[in-house]
């Protein structure tokens, strides 16, 4: 399924921004409105329970005086007494009518129907009987049952303020459970939205990241390309051109190192000769000072030589893609073929070679194993103390040969562990001796350990000391 971009990196960013932030802003809309329907209903029922509570005690006020107005006119027989009364069962009706309007249960409106029917019989009885008739007196007797019934009302009020906190709290519960269902349901699918987007935003970055990586360690042959944005995506091509450029340029450079070698060569070929036939006499006897110049002559001649084997190791070795001439190699003779090789400068700095070597088959470029072997061996010898010992150790682990090359000279700060297998790189610590190196050997070396699918290692040494390991897997037929 092929993702849908935004044409710009902003704007991917502000798409996942408003889409993980809409389900959590429904979510607070959605609670802020059914609290404030919560807080509106709770405001209603407080002020009706206050109204009915108002009333109902109103009532028991407005009877009380009612009865007192009565039992004076049935005494006094004044009218004005009467008329007192009427105002006040006036208002008597007008409350009983507001109280009727509010939200009552059904006891009570029960009550305030059998009062109001009462008090308006009572209230009928006396207007129409004179004041000394039995019908009078009787009446005016109902007036404790009316004050009970009322009491019963007011009551009913009291209790209704703790029904309505009751509603109050159920709805609460309610509101809080329904919160906690979106909070559930919101929740989920906007981690999982920020999860996506995250991804959406992370990915074009990290395929950005793995081609430089790529062009970092030199390696050209893989197309970049970055799924994103517009903006991304040229990005992208920008870096696709910089690898096709440094493509060219390798191999530019690459193309001069051998024509530079090759040029040097045949000059350095007669050389050579020269100083042979000079050195053995051919054109006359040599003085002492003049076989002495000879001898320096034949030693540059042979550094030069061994410069030059360098950069053209160093070529081949860059051209990753050059094919293994995979044999059966005998690494431990190779090691001790290796060390013969360089007798004459171990047995110059008085050096003792400590092998801890066993016998084992190897499938691999016996060439390229032998410069690799030879070049970390000479890198021990450069390194190392007059009178000191190198220590080599062949060893299998698992499925990997192991090699280390250990020695006693001023060892590698650990910020250049990853720097001496850079191309021309010359540390601080310096060998002894005039000759200095061209710095390839350990790059030439990581290199070929690279084309073996292998690695080559600095060791951190707790004695003074260089200590590199060489691994190669078994298995390199199978992986090549």
């Amino acid at each position: 399924m092929r993702s849908y971009y935004p044409k710009s990196f902003l704007k991917l960013i502000v798409t996942g921004f408003v889409l993980v932030s809409l389900p959590l802003i429904a979510s607070y809309v959605s609670a802020a409105i059914y609290l404030s329907k919560l807080a509106d209903h709770s405001q209603r029922a407080v002020y009706q329970a206050v109204l009915a509570t108002q009333a109902s005690r109103m009532l028991l006020e407005q009877i009380t005086t009612m009865e007192r107005n009565a039992r004076q006119f049935l005494v006094l027989d004044d009218k004005s007494l009467f008329e007192g009364y009427e105002k006040m069962h006036l208002k008597f009706e007008d409350t009983a009518k507001r109280l009727s309007a509010l939200q009552l249960d059904e006891l009570q409106r029960n009550l305030l129907t059998e009062l109001s029917n009462t008090e308006h019989n009572t209230f009928e009885t006396l207007r129409v009987n004179p004041h000394d008739s039995e019908l009078s007196s009787k009446s005016a007797q109902i007036f404790p049952v009316m004050i009970d019934m009322a009491q019963q009302i007011l009551t009913g009020s009291s209790r209704l303020i703790d029904r309505q906190v009751d509603v109050l709290q159920t709805m609460a519960e309610k509101a809080q459970s329904i919160m906690m269902l979106q909070a559930l349901a919101v929740i989920p699918f906007a981690l999982l939205l920020s999860g996506g987007f995250t991804y959406l935003i992370t990915r074009p970055i990290a395929q950005i990241d793995a081609a430089i990586r790529r062009l970092g360690d030199g390696e050209f042959s893989l197309p970049v390309s970055v799924k994103g944005p517009e903006d991304i995506q040229r990005l992208g091509h920008r870096l696709d051109w910089l690898r096709v450029r440094l493509v060219n340029v390798e191999a530019q450079k690459n193309k001069l190192l051998r024509h530079i070698s090759h040029e040097l060569k045949t000059p350095l070929t007669s050389v050579r000769e020269g100083s042979e036939l000079l050195a053995d006499e051919v054109v006359g006897r040599l003085n002492p000072q003049q076989s002495e110049i000879v001898g320096i002559l034949q030693q540059s001649a042979v550094q030069l030589q061994k410069r030059i084997e360098d950069l053209l190791s160093f070529s081949i070795a860059l051209s990753r893609d050059s094919a293994l001439n995979l044999e059966s190699v005998e690494l431990d003779k190779l090691i001790l073929k290796v060390e013969a090789n360089q007798k004459l400068a171990i047995m110059t700095k008085e050096l003792k070679i400590e092998n801890q070597v066993f016998s084992l088959t190897y499938s691999g470029d016996e060439e390229k194993l032998m410069i690799l072997i030879d070049n970390l061996l000479s890198n021990a010898v450069k390194y190392s103390p007059r009178g000191g010992t190198i220590q080599v150790t062949l060893s299998q682990e698992k499925n990997q040969v192991v090699l280390d090359m250990v020695d006693q000279g001023p060892g590698i700060p650990p910020s250049d562990y990853t720097k001496v297998f850079d191309a021309f790189f010359q540390g601080e610590q310096r060998q002894e001796g005039h000759v200095m190196g061209t710095g390839l050997g350990l790059s030439i070396a990581k290199e070929y350990a690279i084309a073996h699918h292998g690695s080559i290692d600095v060791v951190a040494n707790p004695d003074r000391g260089a200590h590199f390991c060489l691994k190669l897997p078994l298995n390199l037929a199978e992986q090549t």
